[in-house]
């Protein structure tokens, strides 16, 4: 039986799940951290609306009372693609040669194919992490991050940092939910994201106060004051938001037609021994009510 040749298109329905899994597979998004609007081809509308003065004395007339204000913010995920080039010969010692052919025109071991998507879709995975919180859109390979859009909004509400220890956190963390507007205060929704760095601190100071076991804590969730903690893994150190997660938002094309993977073996087309990996993505951030959140550096 002859060596199959693994030149794959992955596209459609199927390239969607290997999409998915680059995409969705970071911690702010795969642990519901931030709302999740697919299907975004250009650019999506998030309305905002703010009320007041909505209630007045009763009478017999109808009396026209109060204000409303509805304004919007775009949420326009940017391209973004993966093209990366690795030479067969490299890797004849770590896979199956037999499955790669004796010939010296050997071809790609099916099980190759699987391991560059899922090693190329996890490190995609890493880089959009660390784009939804720290991103800024001049670097290539990046679009504006959440930590980036709000220290350009005037109405966000700025908590002046330091570097976090187990020392200092409660205190650091009190700073943040004394400065929670009282209209966001008590949602459900509403979550203090902290950085790696501050969470270690703060699972110390728990530890040295008895509230956990100092070598043996494992897994739980944390909570300030109530408040619970989400621990951003693209959050840069020393950095905190204290928002609703129905305020921060997470645009992507991903579940569109569009999307597409590539594994593209170029011996019948150049005669080398490359293989290509071809990724074709969309994705961007973007929040609601800039003052309904705390942004601590």
């Amino acid at each position: 039986m002859p060596t199959p040749s693994i030149t794959t298109t992955y596209a459609g329905e199927f390239a969607g799940k290997y999409i998915s899994a680059a995409l969705l597979s970071g911690n702010t998004i795969a642990q519901g951290g931030i709302t999740v609007k697919p299907n975004v081809k250009y650019k999506e509308v998030v309305k905002k609306v703010a009320t007041s003065g909505l209630i007045g004395n009763a009478s017999c007339d109808f009396t026209d009372a109060g204000s409303l204000t509805l304004t919007e913010r775009i949420l326009q995920p940017e391209e973004f693609q993966v093209n990366l080039e690795l030479c067969k010969k490299d890797f004849r010692s770590d896979w199956e040669a037999v499955q790669m052919g004796y010939s010296a025109y050997d071809n790609l071991p099916p099980k190759f194919a699987d391991f560059l998507i899922g090693h190329v879709a996890a490190k995609v995975a890493e880089q959009t992490e660390q784009n939804i919180w720290q991103g800024t859109d001049a670097t290539a390979g990046e679009f504006d991050g959440l930590s980036t859009l709000l220290a350009a909004e005037g109405t966000v509400v700025d908590v002046t940092g330091t570097t976090v220890t187990s020392a200092n956190v409660i205190a650091e963390l009190g700073k943040i939910v004394d400065a929670i507007p009282s209209a966001v205060y008590g949602k459900e929704d509403l979550k203090i994201y902290v950085s790696q760095n501050i969470a270690k601190a703060y699972v110390s100071a728990q530890a040295a106060l008895g509230y956990r076991d100092l070598y043996n804590v494992g897994k739980t969730d944390m909570n300030f004051q109530g408040i619970p903690l989400f621990v951003a893994n693209g959050l840069a150190d020393n950095d905190a938001v204290a928002a609703e997660t129905s305020n921060l938002y997470f645009g992507t094309g991903l579940l569109s037609d569009h999307n597409e993977v590539k594994v593209i073996d170029m011996a019948d087309l150049d005669g080398s021994q490359n293989v290509r990996i071809v990724m074709r993505f969309t994705a961007g951030v973007q929040y609601g009510i800039g003052s309904d959140i705390v942004l601590y550096t």
